[in-house]
């Protein structure tokens, strides 16, 4: 049973969807062993609560140095025993030693199609509205591996959202969120839960399912 800490920042809309997915039965193996956010307000922390999931807030407000929180934060991890930390929303550096000691098991989920969009700068509405200003037709979200870049590890899964005339950057995000965002993000986590992701050569093999093999070998 592969065990999942989200950490995020605010609402949790994407952690709610990995919860109901794995209620539905569409993500298997995996179980969300607990969430942090940065944020002791963060509407996330009650959705965890309420489904008896340990929250827990690390804030780097609440430490006297930078080193201190990132200590902090992977101590947290760790009390986790998490074999997949899930970036859903969550508007913190992660530290150099928490990619280090997770590498290759730290997942983002990014409001646009990587490489557009993305980086230094494009968080939250910003991406939506750089996408708008920039007259694109076509937008949607990725799902990456984490490394110590902004937005540049290996890509597992994306999904195209069109842009439709009269779009704003709140119209827009909803509509990325509710197509792409809230449907690859549980996807991904049930192929790593699954044990069909690996990373080769700085990019991401998807593995096929026993039952399309065996689909396949019947045909």
């Amino acid at each position: 049973m592969l065990k999942i800490a989200v950490c995020v920042s605010g609402g949790g809309t994407n952690l709610q969807a990995i919860m109901d997915a794995i209620d539905r039965g569409t993500v298997t193996n995996a179980q969300i062993a607990g969430v942090i956010s940065n944020n002791p307000n963060a509407y996330a922390l009650k959705r965890a609560a309420g489904r008896g999931i340990s929250a827990v807030c690390v804030s780097p407000k609440d430490y006297g140095s930078r080193e201190q929180f990132n200590r902090a934060f992977l101590e947290t991890l760790d009390s986790f025993a998490a074999d997949l930390v899930v970036l859903a929303g969550f508007l913190v550096v992660i530290p150099p030693q928490v990619i280090e000691k997770y590498r290759n098991r730290i997942i983002n989920i990014h409001p646009s199609l990587i490489p557009s969009f993305c980086g230094k700068g494009y968080y939250g509405l910003k991406v939506h509205e750089g996408a708008l200003a920039r007259g694109v037709k076509v937008t949607g979200a990725t799902v990456h591996f984490v490394d110590e870049g902004t937005d540049t590890g290996p890509i597992i899964l994306q999904k195209a959202v069109e842009v439709l005339p009269g779009d704003t950057p709140e119209i827009l995000q909803k509509r990325v969120m509710e197509q792409a965002e809230w449907v690859i993000l549980p996807q991904a986590v049930d192929l790593i839960a699954n044990g069909r992701v690996s990373v080769q050569d700085g990019q991401v093999r998807i593995l096929e399912s026993e039952q399309q093999t065996g689909r396949e070998e019947s045909e």
